[in-house]
């Protein structure tokens, strides 16, 4: 197995950038040869409570149709998963299988923590979506199986449309101007205590301004490929939604952010229109008890082919190269990845599944929502252009970066042409210092 060496690879990711950078790289080599050996594997995830519940049971069916590997658990939470891996992974004490994000593949499959799934026989790859595969490939390796399809769209809560009295757009013609004017009159209608729509600012959100500007945050070769010009216009219009009242003043933003769902703006039914992934659509209607639509994202001239949007893999299954038993790490993952008996168990949740005959056997069970989800993303495939480049090594914490300057903007502490400034000369040097 080829991983590129630790030494032309540093990354960051907080606290814990000094203990991953003592990875020392290392390729998983079986204890046994005999397939039908005992082993256990460790395997690591984020998620609530209805999801950690959902993954034991896939875990139990897992376990039932192969007795000889057990599978111990260990579930986090998104705000801490991330320093925990990191410690685990520097101290040679990964998880065996592990629940990757996107921004994440290159900082760990990159410095050689991750298994080349594709040298992997246990795992069948000629049933996923191909751009499924590629979004988790790096330098010629596979080290994430796509968990499912997402869309990061618009979601309109009709509530709050409803009391304001202002109809739905038309999403499929519609521009940044119409977008400006309907949530303005929202917030006109609620006097001060519902808005119209939440600030959209993180890595997704610039990305697709980006696109519809034919640019992007990162280039194929992982350098950042946009002019700052393009990057300001972003801010700028952030800062039009807080000027035109469309948007909430920066003290109830800067709230909100910090809110959880069931605490938001969003999730209390104060806010007409929010920037979520497709997946989330089950949540929202649960937690907002209304009937939410999603929108695709406008754009300059109102065509929807070039409104930026794309396919997101919602997470990834990965495997520790330190693994023991990568064999093993490897016939889980690819039960997760192509068996019905796991389909039918985990449904949509991380996303419509890439292996398009587990959404053909698992559409007749699906919630309304997910149904929704699945013919939403049908509906919008014509116009959806090919995903992004894998952010590169470094990038892992730019979602933070974007967030910050879009404070600066918002409390008028920076222009929007000196935060593009400003922060592409920080991700340029995010990026540099991790090779």
């Amino acid at each position: 197995m080829s991983i590129p060496t630790v030494s032309r690879r540093r990354f960051q990711l907080g606290a814990a950038a000094v203990a991953l950078s003592l990875l020392a790289t290392g390729c998983g080599t079986s204890t046994s040869s005999n397939s039908n050996e005992e082993v256990t594997l460790r395997f690591a995830w984020w998620g609530n409570e209805y999801l950690n519940a959902q993954t034991e049971k896939v875990i139990d069916a897992f376990e039932a149709e192969h007795p000889n590997i057990k599978i111990e658990s260990e579930p986090g939470e998104w705000a801490s998963y991330w320093d925990k891996l990191a410690t685990k992974t520097a101290a040679n004490d990964a998880p065996d299988i592990i629940q990757m994000d996107q921004k994440y593949i290159a900082e760990y499959g990159g410095r050689g923590a991750l298994l080349d799934l594709s040298k992997q026989d246990g795992i069948d790859s000629s049933k996923l979506d191909k751009e499924g595969l590629a979004s988790g490939q790096y330098d010629g390796a596979q080290y994430g199986l796509s968990t499912g399809q997402n869309a990061y769209v618009i979601m309109a809560n009709t509530k709050v449309f409803e009391a304001a009295k202002v109809p739905l757009p038309d999403d499929t013609k519609w521009t940044w101007d119409e977008f400006m004017e309907t949530a303005a009159k929202i917030s006109a209608a609620g006097d001060g205590k519902n808005y119209g729509a939440a600030y959209g600012s993180n890595e997704a959100d610039l990305i697709i301004w980006l696109r519809q500007h034919g640019e992007n945050l990162y280039s194929k070769d992982g350098n950042l490929d946009f002019d700052t010009a393009t990057a300001a216009s972003f801010w700028e219009r952030l800062k039009e939604q807080r000027d035109s009242k469309a948007s909430p003043p920066a003290t109830v933003a800067t709230e909100d952010a910090g809110a959880g769902l069931e605490e938001s703006l969003f999730g209390t039914n104060r806010v007409g229109m929010a920037w979520w992934w497709t997946n989330q659509l089950g949540s929202l209607e649960a937690t907002t008890g209304s009937s939410i639509k999603m929108l695709r994202a406008p754009s300059g001239d109102g065509s929807a082919a070039k409104n930026g949007m794309y396919y997101k893999p919602t997470m990834f299954w990965s495997a520790s190269s330190r693994s023991k038993h990568p064999e093993a790490a490897a016939t889980f993952i690819n039960y997760l990845s192509n068996s019905p008996e796991a389909g039918a168990i985990l449904m949509t949740d991380r996303g419509v599944p890439t292996n398009a005959e587990i959404v053909d056997s698992i559409t007749p069970s699906l919630k309304p929502a997910d149904t929704t989800v699945v013919s939403f993303l049908k509906d919008t495939a014509p116009d959806m252009k090919e995903a992004p480049p894998v952010p590169p090594v470094g990038a892992g914490s730019v979602q933070n970066v974007i967030k910050r300057y879009t404070d600066e903007v918002l409390y008028d502490r920076l222009t929007p042409q000196a935060a593009a400034e400003a922060f592409k000369k920080e991700v340029e040097g995010m990026v540099a210092g991790a090779r």
